[in-house]
């Protein structure tokens, strides 16, 4: 029998996660020039629609039916092929949850955003450079290559999950993914003929800034997948990790240009936010300031980096996602404490330096795999159809070019 109450509140959470995509699609389309605010919008509102229809066919089965088969992780995967569209999974299957259970479609619904989500995040970094029927494929071909593989990995039983590594709501399989997937994009599909474009709407951006950090309580607290201490320790833990590394990034810059900047405050928000993801559930609250702090200096560092070496990352997803995910997973094994979490591990600051390892080495491989499996996604993508937009498309903007649509009066575009 499942709880009435964990059941309701995954339902919740689960929405508060979809609300995320068209929150990105918000702070992405904000940050967007005029031109282009459309086409990088419609890349968030059609993974909402594909994703699920993936997810539906075979993307859950792939992912959380089964554990490893005959020692390896990709037999595990391909061995639950034959468990197509949700086989097996009836209004009466239970999922285990914090009071006992769950029925298997709110898991399967929840799971579901954050298969929706994490595609959706690396476009920021190819905003108005890219086709939109390279898109749909890159979609499609990412999400089977790259994301299933480790959903399944770390959150489906498979070998890192049997390895001991801990993830509590996607620092590897959301955050370092995309973060890297995108850095790998950028190198690929190359710089923006102009690459000094300024958003064209910051209010925009403040609304999806609002929005995602409104659903990262679902993002996170919902990963506990049931209602109990945990649950409003990783709530928490969100909240004041975000809040440390807003005041922290504001105060870098703030510093060192001497004006406060609106968009470095939501940056820093974002930045928090996505370094405490893998660690919510596992760490004390004590930590989570530190988590804060950190995140928003090694990420402003990561963006510094980037524009020196001038690596055209139009909206920062490898410095403030893929540098954020990678921080906070190694936090993760350093402050992670059974103490709070029973089901987590003891890490550094307990004296387990295994742990900690374990940790170092999932960062790594889940950002070396995640660049390399995205760059040759896009070279094959390029033999069959351009990945980038011609020049004359790009600097008519993408939302008339390709979409043939325009955001605002055409007399009013930049």
């Amino acid at each position: 029998m499942f709880s009435f109450t964990d059941t309701a509140f995954m339902v919740i959470a689960a929405s508060l996660v979809m609300l995320m995509t068209p929150a990105l699609a918000f702070f992405y389309g904000g940050l967007a020039t005029k031109r282009n605010i459309l086409g990088i919008m419609i890349q968030s509102f059609v993974s909402l629609g594909w994703s699920t229809v993936l997810w539906f066919v075979c993307g859950y089965s792939l992912c959380f039916s089964g554990t490893m088969a005959e020692g390896t992780d990709w037999a595990g995967i391909l061995g639950n092929l034959d468990k197509c569209f949700l086989h097996g999974v009836t209004i009466d299957s239970i999922h285990p949850s914090a009071n006992g259970g769950i029925p298997e479609f709110v898991f399967i619904s929840f799971q579901m955003m954050f298969a929706i989500l994490t595609p959706a995040l690396i476009t920021g970094a190819f905003v108005n450079r890219i086709n939109f029927k390279a898109y749909f494929i890159f979609l499609t071909l990412w999400q089977f290559f790259v994301y299933y593989p480790f959903a399944h990995m770390v959150w489906g039983g498979g070998l890192l999950a049997e390895w001991g590594v801990l993830d509590f709501a996607g620092g590897i399989a959301v955050h370092i993914l995309a973060g890297f997937a995108a850095l790998a994009s950028v190198f690929f599909v190359g710089a923006r003929v102009d690459k000094n474009s300024t958003p064209n709407s910051i209010p925009l951006v403040a609304i999806g800034t609002g929005l995602l950090w409104f659903g990262w309580y679902g993002f996170n607290a919902g990963s506990e997948l049931g209602v109990d201490s945990v649950t409003t320790l990783a709530f928490l833990n969100t909240d004041i990790a975000a809040s440390f590394a807003l005041i922290t990034w504001l105060v870098i810059e703030w510093c060192r240009h001497r004006q406060p900047k609106l968009v470095g405050v939501l940056t820093g928000s974002i930045a928090g936010l996505a370094t405490i993801t893998p660690g919510a559930g596992y760490m004390p609250i004590w930590s989570a300031p530190i988590v804060g702090i950190v995140a928003s200096v090694c990420c402003y560092l990561a963006v510094e980096w980037k524009n020196k070496r001038q690596w055209d990352d139009a909206m920062d997803v490898w410095g403030v996602h893929g540098i954020g995910g990678f921080v906070g997973t190694i936090l993760l094994g350093i402050f992670a404490t059974t103490a709070v979490n029973a089901n987590g591990a003891n890490g550094l600051i307990t004296g387990e330096g295994a742990f900690f390892f374990k940790q170092l080495v999932a960062t790594i491989v889940s950002a070396i795999y995640g660049f390399v499996f995205t760059y040759v996604i896009l070279w094959v993508i390029n033999k069959v159809t351009p990945v980038r937009v011609s020049e004359s498309e790009e600097r008519e903007g993408i939302d008339a070019s390709i979409l043939g649509e325009h955001a605002y009066d055409k007399q009013d575009e930049l």
